[in-house]
This record gives structure tokens, C-alpha cells and sequence, in this order.
């Protein structure tokens, strides 16, 4: 056990009152009868972690729970799974614990439970501020209640208010693009999250692009819309920390960092990953198995890869360098890395992805409209 690194818990909240056309997460409709399981298997898999040590004791820094869509279930349920988590885990008394949420999907009241409840961190899926982007991809609800469930947040008590959206949407132009960023900074969140549409093989909006229904992303357009979004953001004080991530100071996303900074994370409920000493795992991304599984006292896991020294290094450095102060060399493997992963980083260099400056190596401003390509090269 490595007791000294930092953990924090992902929970999978594997429910939405509907599916949205690009969403290719594992997800159900949310049904009461369901829910009530899920929710008794969820509590089963805590307590079987407390039983058996396997995070070693150590204390939790974060909480996420996400999905889906968390508050799909109802506020009282999410608080008594807190209230579980609190009793299996120790939990730091300043633990960020976020919730994700559809804006249409909680009250004032709910969120004002949540926060009593030690919910220090609320995430609105808000996706675009310009209605008609919401048809292409099956998004339901209005801009109203985004900005409404802003307003009811912050006065529940909430400061820190993450709001995500997406660029590059069928029929989306930079200029709607630009009124959905500036719409952004008239609320006042926290941080903001950014993602560039991705086309999820299987999805309704990958089979409508497939028959012609839809146009594809334009790339060049989502690159303009990024620098646009860095530009405003900016001018708006936010910092941006991460590729797709902007935060006023003091407000980064501290689980999240886990996964950018080389720490471990504990994954619960169907499908959720984690990695822990070394070791990642999946648990079965299907709600009937999990359910099953843990009804008869067995954890869900259906996937677990023990990582080399020299593939934890690797991946340290593939995830770190989504931030945007990129990785210290001493933490891939020293200033002398494994001699492939040291050639493909000299080859990236050449090409201008990569940079390296006062020991450390991050992308370029290149590199960062490639980072998947960056992150194939060095895997």
C-alpha cells in the first residue's frame, strides 16, 4: 500500500429520465424498482471495501458522484448514500464532494438539502446556451432552467458552480458559440468545462451524421471556438488549467486533478474505473450483473490490469499532460526516461506538440488541438 498517495472516490450513477443523442456512457431510464436496487448493490460494494481494507484506510480527499445523471434519483437518497459513504470511508472533513445534475432535474430545496448534507461542489450540464443546439443532440430542457438552477445553487449556499458545455454541435457557428460563452460568464460560475463534440460510435447523433441527416464537426471550427473560449474565459478571470477546463482561482477541480496528477481514485457502481496502487480495474457495465454480483457478496469487477513501474510512469505522464503546466520530468521516470517513451517524445518535439522548459514537458499550443494523437504516440 502506498498510503501516502492521495485518493478520492468516483461514484457511477448509472441513471437519466432520457438519453441524449451524442451520450455514449452506460446509462438506464430511471425507474423506481431500479433504482432501489442500485442503490442497495452501491451500499454493498462500500461496505465490502470498508471489509476488506483494500484502500488501505486511507482517508478520501474528493467525492464525484456522477453519470448518468445523480440527481435522477432523488435528493434524499443521494444524501443518505453520502451519509453511507461516511461510514465506510474516511472521508477528510474539507473533502470536495461533487454532484453532477441536469438543470431541470433539482429544486432549490434539493440543492439546499445536498448542501446541508456536505455537498461542497455542484456540476449543471448546461451543454449550450442557445436552445437550438439542444434538438440536434437530444438535449432536453431550456437555457431557462440552467440559468435558473444557477441562481436556486448559489442561494442553497453553493460558491462553487461548474457549468459544461460543448462546442463544434451540428448547425452551431462560432458567433452562437460566442453568445453561449458570454451567456456563461453572465452567471458566474465557478469553473466552466469545454468539450469539443466527439462523434461515440453507436449513438443516435453518430447514426444520424451517418445518414446525412446532420453534418459531421468541422474541425477547424472547433479550433476556432477553443481559442474563442480561451480568449473570453480569460478576459472573463478564469484561468485555464486544463484542455478542457477553466476555473476562477482557488476553484480547479481537486478530483479531477487526481486523475491529471498521477493520484489514485476508487470507482463505484456500474462501469466505473478506478485505479488504485497500480492497478486499474472496471467494474461490469451492466446494472443486472453488478447487482447480482454483489447481492451474493462478490465486488463487480470485470476488468484489472496490474501496471510495470515503467506503464505507470507512462500513464502519468499521458493523463499529466492535459494540464496545461504539463508534467515534471522526475515524475515520468526521471530526466532519463524508458528509451521509447524518450524517442517518441523527441518526435513530438520535432513536430511541435510537445515543449520542454525548466525541467518539465507540456504541450504546445499545437499539441493541445492533438492531444489525442500526442497521447497515442507515447502509448
Amino acid at each position: 500500500m502506498t498510503a501516502s498517495r492521495d485518493i478520492g472516490l468516483y461514484v457511477h450513477i448509472p441513471f437519466c429520465r432520457q438519453r441524449c443523442h451524442f451520450c455514449a456512457f452506460y446509462l438506464e431510464i430511471a425507474r423506481e424498482e431500479r433504482t432501489a436496487s442500485f442503490l442497495a448493490a452501491l451500499e454493498q460494494e462500500a461496505r465490502l471495501y470498508h471489509q476488506h481494507n483494500l484502500i488501505g484506510g486511507r482517508t478520501l480527499r474528493t467525492i464525484y458522484l456522477g453519470g448518468g445523471t445523480p440527481t435522477a434519483v432523488p435528493a434524499t437518497q443521494l444524501i443518505a448514500l453520502l451519509a453511507q459513504f461516511r461510514t465506510a470511508f474516511s472521508v477528510d472533513p474539507n473533502a470536495e464532494v461533487t454532484v453532477e445534475a441536469h438543470p431541470s432535474t433539482v429544486s432549490r430545496g434539493d440543492l439546499e438539502r445536498l448542501a446541508e448534507a456536505g455537498v461542497t461542489r455542484i456540476s449543471f450540464g448546461a451543454e449550450s446556451m442557445k436552445e437550438e443546439d439542444f434538438v440536434p443532440i437530444g438535449r432536453p430542457g431550456t437555457v431557462s432552467d440552467t440559468a435558473t438552477a444557477v441562481a436556486a445553487a448559489r442561494d442553497a449556499g453553493f460558491a462553487n458552480i461548474n457549468l459544461d458545455v460543448m462546442y463544434g454541435l451540428p448547425g452551431q457557428t462560432l458567433d452562437s458559440w460566442t453568445a453561449t460563452l458570454h451567456a456563461l460568464v453572465d452567471l458566474n460560475p465557478a469553473h466552466v468545462s469545454c468539450y469539443a463534440l466527439t462523434i461515440e460510435d453507436g449513438t443516435r447523433l453518430a447514426h444520424d451524421i451517418e445518414r446525412g441527416h446532420l453534418p459531421a464537426p468541422d474541425e477547424s471550427t472547433q479550433v476556432e471556438m477553443d481559442a474563442a473560449a480561451d480568449s473570453i474565459l480569460a478576459g472573463a478571470g478564469f484561468q485555464r488549467y486544463e484542455i478542457s477546463n477553466y476555473a476562477r482561482p482557488g476553484f480547479a477541480c481537486r478530483h479531477n486533478l487526481l486523475y491529471w496528477t498521477d493520484g489514485d481514485y476508487l470507482g463505484l457502481g456500474p462501469s466505473a474505473q478506478s485505479y488504485v496502487d497500480g492497478v486499474r480495474f472496471g467494474n461490469v457495465a451492466d446494472l443486472t450483473a453488478y447487482t447480482e454480483q454483489l447481492n451474493q457478496g462478490i465486488l463487480p469487477v470485470s476488468e484489472r490490469t496490474v501496471l510495470s513501474p515503467s506503464e505507470q510512469a507512462r500513464d502519468a505522464l499521458v493523463f499529466g499532460l492535459r494540464l496545461l503546466k504539463g508534467v515534471p520530468l522526475h515524475a515520468v521516470g526521471g530526466h532519463r526516461p524508458p528509451e521509447g517513451q524518450r524517442r517518441a517524445m523527441d518526435r513530438l518535439i520535432a513536430q511541435g506538440l510537445l515543449e520542454m522548459e525548466n525541467s518539465r514537458v507540456r504541450l504546445t499550443p499545437l499539441g493541445q488541438r492533438y492531444a489525442d494523437t500526442v497521447a497515442e504516440e507515447l502509448f
